[in-house]
């Protein structure tokens, strides 16, 4: 009894007992008042001014959990660190990273009094148009599951980490309205794995998504969120909905495994104090949520937090050390790069002088005055003796003329908030308020009967401004799902301009999801891609371009050389289906190459890998998991890093499966010259398929391939080993 999660249990059983039933109700619920709430919201982006809490209950000394949004920082006014965002920071390959920098989130929270962070998106990037795409880390559940993973080990070292979108939420149009129906194998193989990585992790709350799966609304989906979150992975924390919008049915969403409702008290207020009451909801349900809505709370860390931690020279050196690892060096013909041995710099487009964060939406971070490096400033910092000459594009042919006298061109195009990020439509809310009681005051001035017939176009009329307030930024709309994945017209006209003017022009792309580049990219010597990097995102990029360090990211995702080679995807579907074939797993069972290949990317320098093993390892007597066994040598001459990948080719059977799938990684920083002699472990249920008879993972009898490769589609590096047949785990 001794130990700390006893010691958790036991008195969050004892303040248990001595809530009131009322008590208890009011802890499913956030703490905020409705309709001052939303006001706040509407009139002063209260998103960003201060955290939301729930569960305080001064009587017995609880403070509450402080809720703060924050994929790539704390998004409050501040001053808080700008990380790059998780797409890519997915492009480092590197969950001890991450882990750091969810820690680093998690210390700033705490500075601004919140105790719980929604930093963990990781809902797969089934289509690279997804307006929330720059949220997540790639398309791939073991990658996606590495990065969240660590990602809630940072943040549960200081707070309480918030794991979202549960489930299957990968379209921000329609997230509203949709049903997105799935099988069992896509499910368990494909869209789940992530989430449970992150539970293992010790995640301490997860968020059910908006959307419907297989015909249930996800914040009552009881298949999710009762029988495989809670039951078949044990998931020890609480369940609380995305904000405002996630509950349909309060009854049904308790009994299917809800526990919170957020920010406000909503449906679940209007509901449960009946239900309770009559009987439709067992009092030992509320039980079983308050008593995991308390022991998470008991459990957060205590301690103090000064605001001096917030952008700190740690936390700002963490920043750049991401948007360096980011960088994905796609393109570098005649060795264009590193820029060696220049007088003159042409850097040219809009982009390269303005601050280019990322999404406006929920993961709006706010960095102090100052704080952000473009990549016009990084470079004029880095190599003050280089003679830099801007031009921003807006006349392809003034700086075709400007490239052309100086010794090299850098042209800064890509994605921004006008382009791709979260998106509500007003109408697909308006259902929803109107579950929400009217006020008490405007009920006692008009009567139920006078009132409720009016509801209706009040809740439609709030609904438009609730989403006006929450989508509108300076002076636009952003533009969530994108089916064009091309870049705008003007910038492609651009990049033609100027690299028929400069044998010597390097591009640099930013955004967060996915772009069609095929009838340009082979006009220029140089491409990059940037993403949206952070705060220090200009420095990271000025030390890659001049060399100081290697290029060392890798494609999260795969970039498709045609649309058609893509799922179909429509923004506003009301019905969708989810399978196995999305990313590098559909491609390769069309027979499609990408323009650029899931785990891509090149480097200054150059590597070897030899003496590839791989052994089955028991315990119990029992299969438990895989490990292989591999020598990396950098045979260039300076310093990079290499992330190895490994691919699993399954044996020929009847059922379909993908012909390889990512199983394992490393990032690996070597020397020039050295050699290291690494060693990946695989679980078994990475190369396992889901059998619903059986209801668990099974492994297929047979020679597997485990394949070690530069990136999904190169030929590698293989080594057999023979399985059998066994129901791995549940």
């Amino acid at each position: 009894m001794n130990d700390p999660a006893s010691m958790l249990e036991a008195r969050a059983q004892q303040l248990l007992a001595e809530l009131t039933t009322a008590e208890k109700l009011a802890l499913l619920d956030g703490d905020t008042p409705f309709w001052s709430g939303m006001a706040d919201i509407a009139l002063n982006q209260a998103s960003h001014r201060h955290p939301w809490p729930a569960g305080q209950l001064p009587r017995l000394g609880l403070r509450g959990l402080q809720f703060v949004d924050g994929p790539r920082g704390v998004v409050l006014e501040g001053g808080a660190t700008t990380f790059p965002v998780p797409m890519a920071r997915g492009a480092c390959w590197d969950p001890e990273l991450e882990e750091r920098i969810g820690e680093a989130i998690a210390l700033e929270a705490r500075s601004f009094g919140a105790n719980w962070v929604a930093g963990v998106c990781i809902n797969l990037l089934r289509h690279p148009g997804w307006g929330r795409a720059q949220e997540t880390y790639g398309e791939d559940p073991v990658h996606v599951g590495a990065m969240g993973a660590a990602m809630t080990r940072g943040l549960e070292r200081h707070a309480v980490a918030c794991v979202k979108h549960f489930a299957l939420n990968s379209i921000d149009s329609s997230r509203f309205l949709v049903d997105v129906q799935v099988g069992q194998r896509a499910l368990h193989e494909l869209y789940l794995p992530h989430f449970r990585d992150c539970v293992e992790a010790g995640a301490g709350s997860v968020m059910s998504a908006y959307n419907q799966v297989n015909g249930h609304w996800c914040g009552q989906q009881p298949e999710l969120l009762r029988r495989i979150l809670k039951e078949r992975w044990g998931f020890g924390g609480f369940v609380v909905t995305d904000f405002i919008f996630g509950l349909r049915d309060g009854v049904a969403a308790l009994l299917a495994g809800q526990d919170l409702e957020m920010p406000f008290p909503m449906v679940f207020a209007g509901c449960l104090p009946e239900a309770v009451a009559d009987g439709r909801v067992p009092m030992g349900c509320v039980d079983e949520a308050v008593l995991r809505l308390l022991q998470v709370q008991l459990g957060v860390p205590p301690g103090t937090y000064p605001a001096s931690l917030r952008s700190c020279q740690r936390h700002r050196a963490l920043a750049r050390e991401a948007a360096t690892r980011s960088i994905v060096l796609l393109r570098n013909e005649g060795q264009v790069l590193p820029f060696r041995g220049l007088s003159s710099l042409a850097v040219i487009g809009r982009l390269a002088s303005l601050p280019n964060l990322g999404d406006r939406g929920s993961s709006d971070t706010r960095p102090r005055p100052g704080a952000v490096v473009t990549p016009l400033q990084g470079l004029r910092d880095a190599a003050p003796e280089l003679r830099i000459e801007q031009a921003s594009g807006d006349s392809p042919q003034e700086a075709a003329e400007l490239a052309a006298r100086c010794d090299a061109a850098l042209v800064v195009v890509g994605l921004d908030w006008r382009l791709e990020g979260e998106h509500i439509h007003p109408g697909d809310i308006a259902p929803i308020l109107r579950l929400i009681p009217p006020p008490g005051w405007l009920l006692r001035m008009l009567g139920r009967r006078r009132l409720m017939p009016l509801w209706r176009p009040v809740a439609e009329m709030i609904a438009w401004i609730t989403s006006f307030a929450s989508a509108r930024q300076g002076g636009d709309f952003a533009a969530g799902d994108r089916t064009d994945l091309s870049l705008p017209a003007d910038q492609v006209a651009l990049i033609r301009q100027v690299a028929a003017a400069h044998p010597r022009t390097v591009v640099v792309l930013m955004g967060g999801g996915g772009l069609l580049i095929e009838d340009w990219r082979q006009l220029v010597p140089g491409l990059l891609l940037l993403w949206y990097p952070g705060e220090q995102g200009g420095a990271a990029l000025a030390d890659v371009l001049l060399g100081r360090v290697s290029p060392s990211g890798r494609l999260p995702f795969s970039m498709a050389a045609d649309t058609a080679h893509l799922p179909p995807f429509e923004p506003r579907a009301r019905q969708v289906v989810y399978d196995h074939w999305h990313g590098y797993r559909r491609l390769q069972r069309d027979g499609h190459p990408a323009a650029y290949p899931f785990g891509f990317g090149l480097s200054y320098s150059r590597f070897t890998a030899s003496a590839l093993t791989a052994e089955l390892r028991r315990a119990d007597g029992r299969m438990d998991q895989l490990k292989a066994s591999v020598t990396i040598t950098n045979t260039g001459e300076m310093e990079a890093a290499e992330v190895v990948q490994l691919y699993l080719e399954p044996p020929a059977r009847e059922i379909e499966r993908p012909a390889r799938t990512l199983v394992a990684f490393q990032r690996l920083l070597l020397a020039a010259g050295e050699s290291r002699r690494l060693t990946l472990d695989i679980p078994l249920r990475a190369c396992a398929t889901f059998e619903p008879v059986q209801d668990g993972f099974v492994t297929e009898g047979g020679v597997h391939r485990l394949v070690l490769a530069r990136h999904v589609e190169e030929e590698g590096l293989a080594v057999e080993l023979e399985l059998d047949a066994a129901l791995v785990c549940r």
